[in-house]
Protein backbone atom coordinates (compact mmCIF):
# COMPACT_ATOMS: atom_id res chain seq x y z
CA UNK A 1 0.00 0.00 0.00
CA UNK A 2 0.90 3.51 -0.88
CA UNK A 3 2.45 5.70 2.12
CA UNK A 4 2.59 9.44 0.49
CA UNK A 5 -0.43 10.08 -1.23
CA UNK A 6 -0.65 13.18 -3.50
CA UNK A 7 -4.30 13.88 -4.88
CA UNK A 8 -5.13 16.51 -7.45
CA UNK A 9 -8.57 18.12 -6.78
CA UNK A 10 -10.13 21.38 -8.97
CA UNK A 11 -13.60 21.12 -7.25
CA UNK A 12 -15.34 18.83 -8.75
CA UNK A 13 -16.59 15.11 -9.17
CA UNK A 14 -13.29 13.78 -11.02
CA UNK A 15 -11.40 15.31 -8.11
CA UNK A 16 -13.56 14.12 -5.53
CA UNK A 17 -13.47 10.18 -7.88
CA UNK A 18 -9.38 10.49 -6.69
CA UNK A 19 -10.12 11.09 -3.57
CA UNK A 20 -12.14 7.96 -3.12
CA UNK A 21 -9.59 5.77 -5.42
CA UNK A 22 -6.43 7.29 -3.65
CA UNK A 23 -8.48 5.90 0.17
CA UNK A 24 -8.32 2.69 -1.60
CA UNK A 25 -5.22 2.60 -2.17
CA UNK A 26 -2.96 3.86 0.59
CA UNK A 27 -2.30 2.54 3.88
CA UNK A 28 -4.27 3.66 6.97
CA UNK A 29 -1.44 5.14 8.35
CA UNK A 30 -0.39 6.96 5.39
CA UNK A 31 -0.07 10.88 4.59
CA UNK A 32 -2.46 12.00 2.50
CA UNK A 33 -2.14 15.22 0.45
CA UNK A 34 -4.77 17.23 -1.87
CA UNK A 35 -3.61 19.79 -4.33
CA UNK A 36 -5.02 22.50 -6.30
CA UNK A 37 -3.12 24.04 -8.98
CA UNK A 38 -4.17 27.61 -10.08
CA UNK A 39 -2.78 30.09 -12.36
CA UNK A 40 0.91 31.14 -12.66
CA UNK A 41 1.86 34.29 -11.12
CA UNK A 42 3.65 35.44 -14.57
CA UNK A 43 0.46 35.82 -16.48
CA UNK A 44 -0.21 39.11 -17.69
CA UNK A 45 -3.32 39.35 -15.38
CA UNK A 46 -1.35 38.87 -12.70
CA UNK A 47 1.19 42.00 -13.81
CA UNK A 48 -1.52 44.28 -14.17
CA UNK A 49 -3.29 43.30 -11.47
CA UNK A 50 -0.87 41.92 -8.14
CA UNK A 51 -3.85 41.51 -6.33
CA UNK A 52 -5.00 39.02 -7.99
CA UNK A 53 -2.63 36.44 -6.59
CA UNK A 54 -3.51 36.71 -3.35
CA UNK A 55 -7.49 36.80 -3.89
CA UNK A 56 -6.68 33.11 -5.93
CA UNK A 57 -4.58 31.59 -3.12
CA UNK A 58 -6.95 32.07 -0.90
CA UNK A 59 -10.07 30.69 -3.27
CA UNK A 60 -7.84 27.87 -3.87
CA UNK A 61 -7.89 27.48 -0.33
CA UNK A 62 -11.12 27.23 0.51
CA UNK A 63 -11.81 24.89 -2.37
CA UNK A 64 -8.98 22.83 -0.39
CA UNK A 65 -11.10 22.53 2.39
CA UNK A 66 -14.45 22.17 0.72
CA UNK A 67 -13.09 19.33 -0.32
CA UNK A 68 -11.73 18.02 2.36
CA UNK A 69 -14.50 18.44 4.79
CA UNK A 70 -16.56 16.81 2.00
CA UNK A 71 -14.46 13.85 2.26
CA UNK A 72 -14.50 13.32 5.82
CA UNK A 73 -11.03 12.53 5.69
CA UNK A 74 -7.81 14.03 7.13
CA UNK A 75 -5.44 15.46 4.31
CA UNK A 76 -2.47 17.99 4.47
CA UNK A 77 -3.41 20.87 1.97
CA UNK A 78 -1.49 22.54 -0.62
CA UNK A 79 -1.92 25.28 -3.31
CA UNK A 80 0.21 24.65 -5.89
CA UNK A 81 1.32 27.88 -8.61
CA UNK A 82 1.90 26.54 -12.28
CA UNK A 83 1.08 27.42 -15.16
CA UNK A 84 -0.57 23.73 -16.06
CA UNK A 85 -2.27 21.32 -13.80
CA UNK A 86 -0.32 18.38 -15.06
CA UNK A 87 2.95 20.16 -14.84
CA UNK A 88 2.02 21.22 -11.40
CA UNK A 89 1.16 17.84 -9.66
CA UNK A 90 4.25 16.48 -11.19
CA UNK A 91 6.41 19.08 -9.50
CA UNK A 92 4.41 18.47 -6.39
CA UNK A 93 4.98 14.99 -6.08
CA UNK A 94 8.70 15.79 -6.38
CA UNK A 95 8.46 17.75 -3.79
CA UNK A 96 6.51 15.99 -1.58
CA UNK A 97 8.57 12.90 -2.32
CA UNK A 98 5.03 11.02 -3.25
CA UNK A 99 4.95 7.27 -3.77
CA UNK A 100 1.31 7.65 -5.46
CA UNK A 101 -0.07 10.39 -7.14
CA UNK A 102 -4.10 10.44 -7.75
CA UNK A 103 -6.12 11.87 -10.32
CA UNK A 104 -9.55 11.71 -11.73
CA UNK A 105 -10.28 11.44 -15.69
CA UNK A 106 -10.96 14.20 -17.94
CA UNK A 107 -14.00 15.85 -17.66
CA UNK A 108 -15.41 15.59 -21.07
CA UNK A 109 -14.39 11.44 -20.80
CA UNK A 110 -16.86 9.02 -21.63
CA UNK A 111 -18.46 8.42 -18.21
CA UNK A 112 -17.11 5.21 -16.21
CA UNK A 113 -13.89 5.37 -18.61
CA UNK A 114 -10.08 6.87 -17.09
CA UNK A 115 -9.34 9.44 -19.78
CA UNK A 116 -6.54 12.30 -19.12
CA UNK A 117 -6.50 15.80 -20.98
CA UNK A 118 -3.48 16.25 -23.48
CA UNK A 119 -1.93 18.42 -20.87
CA UNK A 120 -2.22 16.31 -17.71
CA UNK A 121 -0.88 13.25 -19.95
CA UNK A 122 2.24 15.03 -21.07
CA UNK A 123 2.82 16.45 -17.86
CA UNK A 124 2.40 12.93 -15.67
CA UNK A 125 4.73 11.09 -18.74
CA UNK A 126 7.87 11.14 -16.58
CA UNK A 127 6.44 11.49 -13.29
CA UNK A 128 8.48 10.27 -10.24
CA UNK A 129 6.22 8.05 -8.72
CA UNK A 130 3.03 5.84 -9.11
CA UNK A 131 0.10 7.30 -11.06
CA UNK A 132 -3.65 6.14 -10.94
CA UNK A 133 -6.24 7.55 -12.69
CA UNK A 134 -9.51 7.11 -11.26
CA UNK A 135 -12.31 6.14 -13.39
CA UNK A 136 -15.65 8.57 -13.86
CA UNK A 137 -17.95 8.09 -11.32
CA UNK A 138 -15.83 6.21 -9.20
CA UNK A 139 -16.39 8.59 -6.03
CA UNK A 140 -20.45 7.02 -6.14
CA UNK A 141 -19.63 3.69 -5.84
CA UNK A 142 -16.31 3.65 -3.79
CA UNK A 143 -16.51 -0.19 -3.28
CA UNK A 144 -13.71 -2.55 -1.13
CA UNK A 145 -11.63 -3.60 -3.82
CA UNK A 146 -12.36 -7.57 -4.72
CA UNK A 147 -10.88 -8.13 -7.80
CA UNK A 148 -7.52 -6.64 -8.71
CA UNK A 149 -6.37 -6.96 -12.49
CA UNK A 150 -2.78 -7.02 -13.50
CA UNK A 151 -0.96 -7.42 -16.98
CA UNK A 152 1.95 -9.61 -16.56
CA UNK A 153 4.98 -10.70 -19.20
CA UNK A 154 7.37 -11.92 -16.47
CA UNK A 155 9.77 -8.97 -16.90
CA UNK A 156 11.02 -6.81 -14.04
CA UNK A 157 7.92 -3.96 -14.36
CA UNK A 158 5.76 -6.80 -14.89
CA UNK A 159 6.80 -8.24 -11.76
CA UNK A 160 6.90 -5.24 -10.12
CA UNK A 161 3.09 -4.74 -10.63
CA UNK A 162 2.44 -8.24 -9.86
CA UNK A 163 3.42 -7.55 -6.01
CA UNK A 164 1.93 -4.41 -5.71
CA UNK A 165 -1.71 -6.55 -6.95
CA UNK A 166 -1.03 -8.64 -4.73
CA UNK A 167 -0.20 -6.07 -1.23
CA UNK A 168 -3.56 -3.82 -2.54
CA UNK A 169 -5.92 -7.39 -2.16
CA UNK A 170 -4.22 -8.55 0.95
CA UNK A 171 -6.70 -6.05 3.26
CA UNK A 172 -9.73 -7.30 1.67
CA UNK A 173 -8.60 -10.83 0.73
CA UNK A 174 -9.32 -9.56 -2.61
CA UNK A 175 -8.69 -11.94 -5.40
CA UNK A 176 -5.65 -11.12 -8.01
CA UNK A 177 -6.40 -11.78 -11.49
CA UNK A 178 -2.90 -11.72 -13.98
CA UNK A 179 -3.47 -11.45 -17.72
CA UNK A 180 -0.69 -12.40 -20.64
CA UNK A 181 -1.52 -10.46 -24.13
CA UNK A 182 0.23 -12.83 -26.51
CA UNK A 183 1.07 -11.86 -30.43
CA UNK A 184 3.49 -13.02 -33.07
CA UNK A 185 5.23 -9.74 -32.57
CA UNK A 186 6.34 -11.05 -29.62
CA UNK A 187 8.65 -12.77 -30.40
CA UNK A 188 10.79 -10.52 -32.60
CA UNK A 189 11.12 -8.19 -29.93
CA UNK A 190 11.97 -10.84 -26.63
CA UNK A 191 14.61 -12.98 -28.33
CA UNK A 192 12.21 -16.25 -27.93
CA UNK A 193 12.13 -18.40 -30.58
CA UNK A 194 8.94 -18.12 -32.69
CA UNK A 195 7.05 -21.21 -33.27
CA UNK A 196 7.81 -22.82 -36.30
CA UNK A 197 5.85 -22.50 -39.33
CA UNK A 198 2.25 -24.22 -39.22
CA UNK A 199 1.94 -23.74 -35.73
CA UNK A 200 -1.08 -22.56 -34.36
CA UNK A 201 -1.80 -19.63 -32.19
CA UNK A 202 -4.03 -22.04 -29.87
CA UNK A 203 -0.04 -23.54 -29.15
CA UNK A 204 1.05 -20.52 -28.49
CA UNK A 205 -1.34 -19.79 -25.73
CA UNK A 206 -0.71 -23.36 -24.33
CA UNK A 207 2.01 -22.58 -23.53
CA UNK A 208 1.29 -18.61 -21.99
CA UNK A 209 -1.41 -20.41 -20.13
CA UNK A 210 1.35 -22.62 -18.80
CA UNK A 211 3.50 -19.92 -17.35
CA UNK A 212 0.87 -18.19 -15.62
CA UNK A 213 -0.43 -21.18 -14.39
CA UNK A 214 2.66 -21.50 -12.63
CA UNK A 215 2.36 -18.04 -10.77
CA UNK A 216 1.50 -18.67 -7.00
CA UNK A 217 -1.71 -17.31 -5.42
CA UNK A 218 -3.23 -15.95 -9.06
CA UNK A 219 -5.84 -16.76 -11.08
CA UNK A 220 -3.52 -16.44 -14.32
CA UNK A 221 -4.21 -16.43 -18.18
CA UNK A 222 -3.50 -15.73 -21.25
CA UNK A 223 -5.13 -14.28 -24.60
CA UNK A 224 -4.17 -13.24 -28.13
CA UNK A 225 -4.93 -9.94 -29.50
CA UNK A 226 -3.70 -6.32 -29.35
CA UNK A 227 -2.63 -5.59 -26.24
CA UNK A 228 -4.11 -2.73 -25.04
CA UNK A 229 -7.66 -3.62 -26.42
CA UNK A 230 -7.48 -6.97 -24.79
CA UNK A 231 -6.29 -5.30 -21.25
CA UNK A 232 -8.94 -2.90 -21.33
CA UNK A 233 -11.78 -5.71 -22.08
CA UNK A 234 -10.08 -7.51 -19.05
CA UNK A 235 -10.08 -4.16 -16.56
CA UNK A 236 -14.16 -4.61 -17.15
CA UNK A 237 -13.87 -7.73 -14.83
CA UNK A 238 -11.63 -6.57 -12.18
CA UNK A 239 -11.63 -3.12 -9.79
CA UNK A 240 -8.53 -1.79 -10.55
CA UNK A 241 -6.37 -2.68 -12.84
CA UNK A 242 -2.58 -2.65 -13.04
CA UNK A 243 0.63 -2.29 -15.27
CA UNK A 244 4.21 -1.64 -15.04
CA UNK A 245 5.97 1.35 -17.18
CA UNK A 246 7.21 0.98 -20.18
CA UNK A 247 10.53 -1.11 -20.36
CA UNK A 248 12.78 1.92 -21.58
CA UNK A 249 13.36 5.49 -20.47
CA UNK A 250 14.41 6.64 -16.51
CA UNK A 251 14.62 4.56 -14.31
CA UNK A 252 12.08 4.88 -11.34
CA UNK A 253 10.47 7.34 -14.26
CA UNK A 254 6.90 6.33 -15.09
CA UNK A 255 6.40 6.78 -18.77
CA UNK A 256 3.52 5.91 -20.53
CA UNK A 257 3.71 4.19 -23.49
CA UNK A 258 1.85 2.99 -26.40
CA UNK A 259 -0.54 0.30 -23.98
CA UNK A 260 -1.05 2.78 -21.11
CA UNK A 261 -1.85 5.49 -22.88
CA UNK A 262 -4.64 3.58 -24.51
CA UNK A 263 -5.93 1.81 -21.49
CA UNK A 264 -6.06 5.44 -19.98
CA UNK A 265 -8.29 6.24 -22.90
CA UNK A 266 -10.39 2.94 -22.42
CA UNK A 267 -10.42 0.93 -19.59
CA UNK A 268 -13.49 1.19 -17.39
CA UNK A 269 -12.12 0.39 -14.17
CA UNK A 270 -9.37 2.56 -12.36
CA UNK A 271 -5.85 2.36 -13.85
CA UNK A 272 -2.48 2.18 -11.76
CA UNK A 273 0.93 2.61 -13.44
CA UNK A 274 3.93 2.15 -11.79
CA UNK A 275 7.32 3.65 -12.87
CA UNK A 276 10.06 1.77 -14.54
CA UNK A 277 12.26 -0.44 -12.07
CA UNK A 278 15.82 -1.46 -11.76
CA UNK A 279 17.07 -4.28 -10.13
CA UNK A 280 20.90 -3.15 -10.01
CA UNK A 281 23.50 -0.77 -11.10
CA UNK A 282 24.19 -2.86 -14.03
CA UNK A 283 20.07 -2.22 -15.08
CA UNK A 284 19.91 2.17 -14.36
CA UNK A 285 20.70 2.89 -17.72
CA UNK A 286 18.88 6.20 -17.71
CA UNK A 287 17.54 5.91 -21.32
CA UNK A 288 17.80 2.90 -24.00
CA UNK A 289 18.30 3.41 -27.72
CA UNK A 290 16.29 0.22 -28.03
CA UNK A 291 13.59 1.07 -30.47
CA UNK A 292 11.32 -2.07 -29.89
CA UNK A 293 11.25 -1.93 -26.57
CA UNK A 294 8.05 -2.62 -25.28
CA UNK A 295 6.06 -1.43 -22.42
CA UNK A 296 6.13 -3.92 -19.46
CA UNK A 297 3.25 -5.75 -17.83
CA UNK A 298 1.97 -7.84 -21.33
CA UNK A 299 3.86 -9.30 -24.27
CA UNK A 300 3.51 -7.25 -27.63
Amino acid sequence: MFQNVLVGVDGRPTGRDAIALARRLMDPEGKLTLAHVHNDVLSPLHAAAPGVVAAEREVSRELLERERDAAGFSAELVSVVSMSPGGGLHRQAEEQNADLLVVGSCSHGAFGRVMLGNDTRAALNGAPCAVAIASRGYAEHPDPIAMVGVGYDASRESEAALAMARELAAPTSATVQALEVVSIPTYAYTGIMPPAMGESIDVMLQEANGRMKKLPGVEGHAVYGLAGEELAAFGDRVDVLVVGSRGYGPVRRLMLGSTSAYLERHAHCPLLVLPRTATSPADDPTTSNDPHAQPAGVRK
